[in-house]
């Protein structure tokens, strides 16, 4: 298949051969929610920490006697019927959120998300992407030439200069092919890859 190639004005100049098992791949719904949740769950960090009943700070009192009140039975301000008490099942630091896919199934769901972004028309190809000096301003010029405001752009290598030009723009994220996650595909309202990275993306998932 052929994906548009655009100028430095963002218009279509040519077109460029793409495969079609990574830019022409019928669309998996299931699979592509399946690998975005994975990518955010294994992202996630064990920060929060709850206390048990044994770890509240309490008092060892019966809190008041056992009949005649009209109160439930009560042992303890520690229980966790209690205000105050401690948790049933607290949360721990160590927390494990990770989430298992297979590398076959990983492949195969940046390639959905790829060839639904060409069938939408948020995916184009650019000869090159590069900044003569680490100048937002001057990268910023290059996205407003193309028309695009959130844009995630794979380049075949990511020097210096495109890394500090790129990092104070907001919407912008410019990535390696193989930092390319599925989180970053789905969000950014048009993806641009050079011709080198189409070669790279290649390699890594047909």
């Amino acid at each position: 298949m052929q994906l548009e190639l655009l100028n430095e004005q963002g218009q279509a100049a040519s077109k460029v051969d793409a495969p079609e098992t990574i830019f022409g791949r019928e669309y998996n719904e299931d699979l592509v929610h399946q690998l975005v949740v994975a990518y955010q769950a294994n992202a996630r960090q064990g920060t929060r920490a709850q206390k048990d009943r044994e770890q509240v700070r309490h008092s060892t009192k019966k809190p008041f006697k056992q009949k005649g009140t009209g109160n439930a039975r009560a042992g303890m301000t520690s229980s966790p019927l209690w205000r105050g008490g401690g948790r049933i099942f607290p949360n721990l630091p160590n927390e494990n959120f990770t989430q298992k896919l297979n590398k076959k199934m990983y492949r195969a769901g940046i390639a959905a998300i790829l060839s639904q972004l060409v069938r939408e028309g948020r995916l184009a190809v650019v000869e090159s992407f590069k900044v003569d000096s680490p100048k937002t301003k001057q990268l910023a010029a290059k996205f407003k030439a193309l028309n695009v405001e959130s844009v995630l752009v794979i380049a075949e290598e990511v020097d210096e200069n495109l890394y500090l030009a790129s990092r104070n723009l907001t919407n912008v994220l410019v990535v390696e092919p193989r930092y390319a996650d599925p989180v970053s595909l789905v969000h950014y309202k048009k993806v641009l890859i050079t011709r080198g990275a189409v070669d790279k993306l290649k390699e890594l998932y047909a």
